[in-house]
C-alpha cells in the first residue's frame, strides 16, 4: 500500500513537472498567467515567478496586469531577492496607487530594504536608505496594519548606526593605548552624543568619553596637564550626573580621585 502510494506520488509528481516545461516552453500567455497563478497560490515561488517573468511585459495594459505585477514582486521577495522586489513593488505602487495591494507593496518594498542592510561593523549605506523608505511608509500610511512592524524595524536600524558609530569610538579609545593619543575618541564620543540624542549606548558613550579624556590627562606632557585634567574632571562631573547608579561609576570614582589628586598637585606647583 505504501509503495503504491509511493509510485502514485511520484507519477504526480512527474506529470506536474511536465506540465510545467511543456507550459513553460509554450507560447500560450493565458496558459502561463493560469498556472503562474496556480503554483504562487501552492507558494512555489520559483516556478511560479519563471513563468510570470516571460508575462509580465505582455501583459501590460490589460486587466491581468495589475495581478501579474504584484504577483512577479511578491516571488522575488520570497526567493530573497530583495533589490528586485523592491524595484518591482515600487513600481506597482506607483503604477496602481489604488489597488487594495499598494499599501503591502508600499511596506514590502521598505522591508526589502531592510533586509539588504549589512551587519554593523560594515558601510551602512544600505541602512540608512532602508531607514528613509521605512520612514516614507510610515508617513505615508499612518494608520497602517504594518505600522508597528515598521517602526521596530526603524527602531533596529537606527541602533545598527548607533552600534557602528559607537563601536568606531570605542575602538579609537583602544589605538590610544598605543598611541597616547586619545583626542580622536573623546571628539568620537562627543558626535556620537549629539547625533544619538536618545540612544540606548548613551551611558557607555559617557563614560568611555571620560575614560578617555582620563588616560589623555594622565598621560599628558606638563605643559597641557592642567587643561586636559580640567576636561577630564568636567567629563567625570557629566557622567556622574547622567548616570549615577551606573555600573562604570566605580570605577570612574578611582580615576575621579587621581584626577582630583593631579590637579591639587599642579595647582601647588604654580
Amino acid at each position: 500500500m505504501n509503495r503504491g502510494l509511493y509510485i502514485l506520488f511520484i507519477s504526480i509528481l512527474f506529470i506536474s513537472c511536465s506540465d510545467f516545461q511543456k507550459t513553460l516552453k509554450s507560447e500560450d500567455t493565458a496558459a502561463k498567467f493560469e498556472m503562474a497563478t496556480e503554483l504562487y497560490e501552492a507558494e512555489n515561488w520559483k516556478k511560479s515567478f519563471r513563468l510570470l517573468d516571460q508575462i509580465l511585459q505582455k501583459y501590460r495594459g490589460k486587466p491581468q496586469a495589475e495581478k501579474i505585477t504584484f504577483m512577479h514582486a511578491m516571488c522575488s521577495y520570497q526567493l530573497g531577492d530583495y533589490y528586485i522586489s523592491s524595484y518591482h513593488f515600487d513600481k506597482f505602487r506607483d503604477s496602481y496607487p489604488q489597488s487594495e495591494k499598494a499599501e503591502e507593496a508600499a511596506f514590502l518594498a521598505a522591508k526589502g530594504y531592510y533586509f539588504n542592510s549589512p551587519v554593523y561593523s560594515k558601510e551602512q549605506k544600505e541602512t540608512v536608505e532602508a531607514i528613509e523608505k521605512l520612514q516614507m511608509f510610515v508617513n505615508s500610511y499612518p494608520s497602517s496594519q504594518y505600522l508597528s512592524e515598521a517602526n521596530a524595524l526603524v527602531k533596529e536600524l537606527d541602533f545598527k548606526l548607533e552600534k557602528k558609530a559607537f563601536e568606531i569610538a570605542k575602538q579609537y579609545n583602544i589605538i590610544g593605548g598605543y598611541t597616547g593619543d586619545y583626542n580622536a575618541s573623546i571628539e568620537s564620543f562627543n558626535n556620537f552624543l549629539l547625533e544619538f540624542p536618545g540612544a540606548s549606548l548613551r551611558e557607555g558613550a559617557y563614560y568611555y568619553r571620560f575614560d578617555s579624556a582620563y588616560k589623555l590627562a594622565i598621560r599628558s606632557v606638563e605643559y597641557l596637564k592642567e587643561k586636559r585634567v580640567k576636561d577630564a574632571i568636567g567629563y567625570y562631573n557629566a557622567f556622574a550626573k547622567a548616570y549615577p547608579n551606573s555600573e562604570f561609576m566605580e570605577e570612574a570614582n578611582v580615576h575621579h580621585e587621581e584626577l582630583q589628586q593631579e590637579l591639587n598637585t599642579l595647582t601647588t606647583k604654580s
